[in-house]
């Protein structure tokens, strides 16, 4: 079901905004599944400007065309060949400017281009109502009545708002909230704010005598029908607002009468159908079962037969339409039609329900009636559907409301107990809370005790038929979330909580890496000398006593020249492009408490060489690089959710270029590309990168638990920045200072170019930074965003000397 919020702001007070109502209304029981901001014209008539024809000729080499001069608010006027017979000169227009999207009202959008129209230059549009998607004529230019000078965006001068359609998954107990109106008493009984409705006081029939005569013959199926007939109305399209309305929740305009059901039935949540009262044989509507086999042709230009299952409007003869579920052809409102009948009823779910599900109709009416109506609304919907009437199609009133009600259906009545309440909602709310909640729910109270309340329940409230469904309607206006947790809590069972298991994690980042395109290798831990002589510290190195192989004599250090070892294996069997991770140990002697032993350390260590992607004909080779080593370390941290708090660059004789990751002052991670001097010693030619990450610190900083946040509904902005600085600066310090400056907005950085060259400054380098901002409360506007790149370009200029180049 949708809703349009400007609508439903004339109902009831609504300070909230449209994101800040969902919440309210998905709390009350109504589930906001969507809020979409619509347009009053698709596109909002942008590029569309106020025009002023300057001078207006007929075109050289075409009878039917004209070649105008327009004065826009620009240096020169602007040449616009322009086809429609009313063009002249000295008239305000409608401009589509060079570069600007129009919607019209048939057919696909196109874009305006500056071109030649048999040999003259036009450089825009002068637009007709249908080509702006306003109507559906195509006459004629739309030629303005207007002081705006030229220039100004025409949205200004039609004042069409924008609104927002808030999609809402209604359940089927909640028929009481299908429509605008139900919906305002949800937020009635949340903020207590007044509903307004339409004021129907003044109404009053005409002199003139009613012809059409009505007859209830099923007074089970049909406890309730109200008529008013109008006479010398006018057909004719809508005014802009209704259609605004109906084009908000997605209901397309066909004129004034028939927009006017749609409008009574999705504002108030009633249904009802308009007859040409000329086209009713006999003069007679007659509400009854139709026999088996009458037809009737309904509006979508089928002919239906009944089987005596359904209930019917029909005339003196005819069936003339599927009561509650969809009108007929033959006596529906047409361009002729001058005299109306307006017909509301309260027909009975089962009756309609069976006569949707036989003939496999599911339209506004039946979805409503056939979940339950408001018997008491019909006299009231009426009126105001013909005050609509009155106000838009003319006419005159004839003398006779005519509605009839053999058995007034009477409000149920409940036995309310505290003790329940209270038992049920787990908290006692007390009795001024709850006959509060009940006023605002229009629940009257007949009679009240200390003990328990007798209640008289609105018709509208057809899910409200006991006791609990009285509890249930408390505690949803309380509020679900206002129900303390109590102290002592009991159940029978309770859920695991996530545990830190080092083996299931081991094997969910090992399925991670292998997606990734990684193999698992196992090394010895046991390794030559010289490999651990390349760690320094020989103190620390953990000797064998009873060694193997005269060269395998020390524990290793280090997983760096095991996987070397296995890459100069396969590169010597020509397999060169080569990804691995192992999850191994190394050993190192260690002082603990005076004593020295050993001491076993995990590591998850990755080395990458060769191409990552092969040579084809689609494409050329690609080699690995630091880029590659960085995504997947970044990778690995995502899932292990560590965000490192520094990051350094460095050098030494293992890493000719090399990146470390501190947690909280400790290294988590060093990676980078290995030395020349290295690759020497290990015999392996080509550039490997490798990395090392602590798992101990790794691990005893997972936290398997996940959190869940709501996904933005609002669209995130991209803005790049060009910095020059030293080259000693690092993209690290950038990050700081740019999260530091931004806190709220700020999502991601991103580095997608580094330059270095003769075009800078000796000692610069320039980095191409992007920013991604985004705000989850609502959408950015260019204001808040240049705002917010200004104090960062500050921040940038302040703290590394930065030079913005723009």
């Amino acid at each position: 079901m949708k809703i349009s919020y400007n609508w439903l702001k004339k109902l009831i007070n609504i300070e909230q905004t449209p994101e800040q109502l969902g919440v309210i209304l998905t709390n009350t029981g109504l589930e906001v599944e969507a809020i979409e901001k619509i347009d009053a014209v698709k596109g909002g008539l942008d590029g569309l400007v106020v025009g002023y024809v300057e001078s207006c000729i007929k075109h050289p080499d075409a009878d039917k065309l004209s070649c105008t001069k327009v004065n826009v608010g620009g240096e020169c006027l602007l040449d616009i060949v322009c086809g429609a017979p009313n063009v002249a000169a000295g008239q305000k227009v409608i401009v589509a400017l060079v570069g600007a999207t129009l919607y019209p009202s048939a057919g696909e959008p196109f874009q305006i281009k500056k071109s030649k129209i048999r040999g003259e230059v036009s450089e825009g549009m002068l637009c007709a109502e249908d080509e702006i998607g306003l109507g559906s004529s195509h006459a004629g230019i739309l030629v303005l009545d207007t002081d705006l000078t030229p220039g100004s965006p025409i949205a200004s001068y039609f004042k069409l708002e924008a609104d927002y359609q808030i999609e809402i998954g209604l359940t089927p107990n909640r028929a009481d909230a299908a429509s605008h109106y139900g919906v305002a008493r949800d937020i009635k009984a949340v903020t207590k704010e007044k509903i307004n409705l339409p004021d129907v006081s003044n109404f009053k029939v005409g002199n003139q005598k009613g012809k059409i005569r009505v007859e209830i013959q099923n007074t089970e199926a049909c406890p309730r029908f109200c008529g008013l007939e109008i006479r010398n109305v006018k057909v004719q399209e809508s005014p802009a607002w209704l259609k605004q309305f109906l084009g908000t929740i997605g209901v397309n305009s066909i004129n004034n009468l028939v927009d006017i059901t749609n409008y009574i039935c999705h504002f108030l949540g009633q249904p009802m159908h308009i007859f040409d009262a000329d086209a009713i044989e006999g003069n007679a509507i007659k509400v009854r079962v139709p026999l088996a086999g009458e037809k009737v042709l309904t509006l979508d230009g089928k002919e239906r037969s009944f089987t005596g299952k359904e209930l019917a409007i029909c005339n003196a003869t005819a069936p003339m339409a599927i009561a509650g579920v969809f009108g007929g052809k033959n006596s529906g409102v047409s361009n002729s039609t001058q005299n109306v009948f307006l017909e509301m009823a309260y027909f009975d779910p089962t009756w309609v329900r069976r006569a949707s599900t036989i003939h496999g109709l599911k339209t506004d009416a039946s979805f409503r009636y056939e979940r339950g109506t408001d018997p008491f609304m019909p006299p009231y919907a009426i009126k105001v559907a013909a005050q609509l009437v009155l106000e838009l199609a003319g006419g005159e009133v004839c003398n006779e409301l005519i509605d009839i009600y053999p058995q007034v259906i009477e409000r149920r009545q409940i036995e309310l107990k505290i003790k329940n309440v209270n038992r049920l909602i787990g908290k006692d709310l007390g009795m001024a809370t709850i006959l509060e909640i009940l006023g605002l729910l229009d629940i009257e109270v007949l009679k009240q005790s200390d003990e328990s309340l007798s209640l008289s329940i609105p018709p509208y409230r057809v899910d409200v038929t006991r006791e609990a469904d009285v509890i249930e309607e408390i505690l949803r206006i309380y509020g679900f979330d206002n129900i303390e947790l109590s102290e002592h809590m009991n159940a029978d069972f309770f859920a695991s909580f996530p545990a830190k298991e080092p083996e299931l994690t081991v094997f969910t980042l090992t399925d991670k890496l292998v997606g990734l395109g990684l193999s698992e290798i196992q090394n010895l831990s046991i390794v030559k000398a010289a490999d651990n002589a390349w760690q320094g510290e020989e103190e620390k190195t953990v000797h064998l006593l009873n060694p193997l192989t005269e060269d395998l004599t020390q524990m290793r250090r280090s997983l760096l020249f095991s996987g070397l070892t296995a890459i100069q294996y396969n590169l010597n069997r020509r397999s060169k492009d080569l990804r691995f991770f192992e999850f191994g140990r190394y050993y190192t002697q260690t002082k603990v408490e005076g004593v020295t032993k050993p001491r076993e350390n995990k590591v998850l260590a990755i080395w990458l060489t060769g191409d990552l992607k092969q040579e084809s004909w689609m494409q050329k080779s690609t080699a690995m690089g630091f880029a590659d080593l960085n995504q997947i370390v970044q990778d690995v941290l995502s899932l292990m959710k560590c965000k490192p708090t520094e990051s350094l660059e460095f050098a030494d004789e293992q890493f000719s270029l090399g990146m470390e990751l501190k947690l909280n002052q400790k290294s988590v991670v060093r990676f980078g590309k290995l030395s020349a001097a290295v690759k020497k010693y290990a015999d392996v030619k080509p550039d490997v990168y490798y990395a090392a990450f602590d798992w101990d610190l790794l691990f005893k900083n997972y936290n398997p638990a996940f959190k869940f946040t709501e996904l933005s509904k609002f669209p995130e902005v991209r803005r790049d920045l060009s910095l020059v600085l030293e080259k000693s600066a690092t993209f690290a310090q950038i990050q700081k200072i740019a999260f530091a400056t931004e806190k709220k907005l700020l999502e991601k950085i991103n580095v997608f170019d580094i330059y270095e060259g003769d075009k800078l400054e000796q000692g610069k380098k320039s980095y191409s930074v992007s920013f991604i901002l985004q705000d989850n409360e609502k959408t950015l506007t260019d204001a808040i965003i240049d705002k917010t790149m200004t104090r960062l370009m500050q921040a940038f200029e302040t703290e590394l000397g930065a030079v913005i180049r723009k």
